[in-house]
């Protein structure tokens, strides 16, 4: 079970990937060590990786869905490959309900995102797909990002 103080720990760096453990130290009232060695205890388990959030409409790729998959049961691991490779896939995700993939896409424009998607049809037996183009961003990547909110998944748990 995750301590409250790693759990802190974790929400600090989940808002701020680049603070200095000086100040996550001050915040956490953690010993700069204590911290160090928990990230260190962390990485390639809780942590898996440190990265940048992009807005992807400031670099030119403004078209941005999550389409559903339906594959034929013989090119499922296929399909699962071709689109783990492709640079355009930000998310994939297998899923359940009827669906096998949950993919979100990044494009500059529809007609790139069609011409792949014709290309996955023309390669691929697909059953069926749902294109849910995304228009806006209202909440990304803020799940246990503010330390404030720790004590209120951990109200009694001790530090």
């Amino acid at each position: 079970m995750i301590k409250k103080k790693d759990l802190m720990l974790l929400a600090h760096l989940r808002e701020n990937s680049r603070a200095h453990l000086k100040e996550i130290a001050r915040k956490t009232k953690i010993p700069v060590s204590t911290l160090h060695d928990r990230i260190k205890a962390k990485a390639g388990d809780a942590i898996i990786r440190n990265s940048c959030l992009l807005d992807f409409d400031m670099l030119g790729f403004s078209v941005k869905a999550h389409v559903m998959f339906k594959i034929n049961k013989a090119d499922k691991e296929n399909v699962r490959k071709y689109l783990k490779k492709s640079l355009n896939v930000n998310n994939m995700y297998k899923i359940n309900n009827g669906y096998d993939f949950i993919v979100e896409f990044v494009f500059k424009t529809v007609s790139d995102m069609e011409n792949y998607l014709e290309d996955v049809d023309q390669k691929f037996r697909i059953k069926s797909k749902n294109v849910h183009y995304i228009i806006e961003d209202i909440k990304r990547e803020e799940f246990l990002s503010n330390a404030n909110f720790v004590p209120v998944l951990f109200p009694s748990e001790p530090q």
